[in-house]
């Protein structure tokens, strides 16, 4: 090859890389919104999303909680007009909340079931309503639809993301927490979950189940299955009918995603099987510690060698009643350590000198200061995957929803202590911070599983962009999907494979005990000639 060839044909390589780097760049992605924790999470994609050179649109509601709608933040907005108010929201989960935390165990089966049920349907009002917002509003679709978006990332605990792809026709990504009792996962995704050994997210197992835990598994298994068949059949797929124009259900439409983003890994999972579409990115939003704001700077080096002790409930709980928080801050007052405590109701009055209270705490960066002993945490995901990656064990007191298997998990691995926040005396929450600050075998269990969790190919926000960019580089990513999507529940379980080979088997038996019975007479019956000479 001459210099002139080799010129031209370094020009032209040089063009087709320039052109897919462009591409991949200059993406355009859409976002259907979250709220509350599930929208930190998407934050952390869109952030890096933009940081890389791509297009990010944000479709919400108008009476969104979480969404800054300032479009100086480097994405654009899309705001979806929705017959509520943003206090609604709130007021909604508060009251979801305080039902959990101080109602419920004063109710039956059948209150807490129908309270649960006022709950739900609140939830799926305000929904429908978000849905029949987007879908009657032609001049905004026609705009996405203009757009031409490579992408599009939803949560499925805010539906309508899936069906808005389906309407665009675009190819779409799942974020969301992996949960084994889940029967989104299940039932609509396609993924194995074996009652033998995949314990349900209700139940307080392992994956190493006695006989009886496993018929209490593929009992709740099947009842959870049920439920969420009938609620989807009877609250949602009428819409996605109404939508699409055609017989379609909310299973179906949410089994069309490419790519599910899972946010857990396996330092906190049991072995379980996957399908190449499920990516684990449990822990994309952690980093590395920043530096104190300089007055808690201060107060943390106040602690000296006894250290501090981190408590948050998350974002979502404001308050506690006055005796929850007089027997919090009585125990806290009976440790060595300091206490940053975050807490936005009336002062206790048994506040003790070591403890502080702030409305806010920068989490990340106290859990990954040195000083930091132990972290009592209501089992959220993100607190609990900011806990893993700095190595901090912890004391769990579970509220509602997925927290109550998340600590579980984390207490079988020996890294946390659970408690019950309704029922526990001071003396309960003092001896279980004595017990994970003071015995080593709890920082040992969680370095294990931080060790697990930095020991990967790829950070877990660049595995869960890399996905969105091979949806975008690939326009989908349908050849990971199982074939399962495409079968029928009999021929899912080969129930039509079974009952041909049944009537196999049982024509042969058949024809054999036919053949038998008629060699049988042929050969021993009596001829009546033969009878007569006798």
């Amino acid at each position: 090859m001459s210099a002139s060839e080799r010129a031209a044909f370094s020009f032209l390589l040089l063009l087709c890389l320039n052109q897919t780097l462009q591409y991949v760049t200059a993406g355009k992605v859409l976002f259907w919104s979250a709220e509350f924790s599930h929208w930190l999470n998407m934050k952390v994609i869109i952030d890096e999303l933009i940081a890389r050179g791509h297009n990010v649109t944000i479709v919400t509601q108008s009476a969104t909680v979480s969404v800054n709608t300032d479009q100086s933040l480097g994405y654009n907005v899309e705001i979806i007009q929705v017959p509520y108010t943003k206090q609604d929201l709130i007021n909604n989960m508060d009251g979801f909340i305080n039902y959990w935390m101080y109602e419920v165990q004063h109710d039956n089966i059948i209150q807490t079931s129908l309270k649960i049920k006022e709950i739900l349907d609140m939830i799926k009002e305000q929904n429908h309503a978000l849905c029949r917002g987007i879908f009657g509003d032609e001049d905004l679709l026609e705009k996405l639809r203009k757009e031409q978006f490579d992408v599009l990332l939803t949560d499925p605990m805010f539906l309508c993301g899936d069906l808005l792809a389906l309407k665009l026709n675009l190819p779409f990504v799942i974020s969301l927490r992996f949960s084994y009792g889940s029967a989104i996962e299940r039932l609509c995704g396609q993924l194995p979950t074996p009652s033998s050994y995949v314990p349900a997210a209700s139940l307080t197992y392992t994956d190493h189940m006695d006989f009886l835990q496993r018929v209490k598994n593929l009992l709740l298994n099947l009842i959870l299955d049920f439920i969420f068949k009938l609620m989807t059949a009877a609250r949602w797929d009428p819409l996605y009918t109404e939508f699409v124009g055609k017989p379609t259900s909310l299973c179906e439409t949410i089994g069309k995603a490419d790519i599910w983003l899972i946010r857990t890994y396996w330092d906190f999972e049991y072995p379980r099987p996957l399908l190449p579409n499920f990516k684990f990115v449990g822990g994309l939003h952690c980093k590395p510690a920043k530096p104190l704001p300089k007055e808690m700077e201060k107060f943390v080096q106040s602690s000296g060698d006894d250290g501090i002790v981190v408590f948050s409930l998350g974002s979502m709980v404001k308050n506690l009643t006055k005796e929850r928080a007089n027997t919090i801050a009585s125990a806290l007052g009976q440790i060595p350590q300091k206490v940053l405590w975050r807490y936005a109701g009336e002062k206790p009055e048994t506040l003790a000198p070591n403890t502080r209270i702030f409305d806010w705490i920068p989490q990340n960066d106290l859990l990954g200061h040195p000083k930091t002993k132990t972290f009592v945490t209501h089992g959220g995901t993100n607190g609990l995957y900011e806990a893993i990656y700095h190595g901090v064990p912890m004391v769990g007191l579970p509220l509602f929803g997925d927290q109550s298997d998340n600590l579980n998990h984390m207490k079988t691995k020996g890294a946390a202590v659970i408690l019950d926040l309704n029922k526990m005396e001071s003396k309960d929450l003092t001896q279980a911070l004595n017990d994970v600050i003071n015995n080593p075998l709890y920082k040992e269990s969680m370095m294990r599983l931080s060790r697990i969790h930095h020991d990967q190919p790829m950070k877990p926000l660049d595995q869960a962009v890399y996905w969105i960019e091979f949806v975008m580089r690939h326009k989908g990513a349908k050849h990971l999907r199982v074939e399962a999507h495409n079968l029928t529940w009999y021929q899912y379980h080969c129930l039509d494979v079974a009952a041909f080979l049944i009537s196999v088997i049982a024509l042969v038996v058949f024809i054999f005990v036919k053949t038998c019975s008629w060699l049988f007479r042929k050969c021993f019956r009596k001829t009546p000639g033969k009878s007569k000479k006798e």
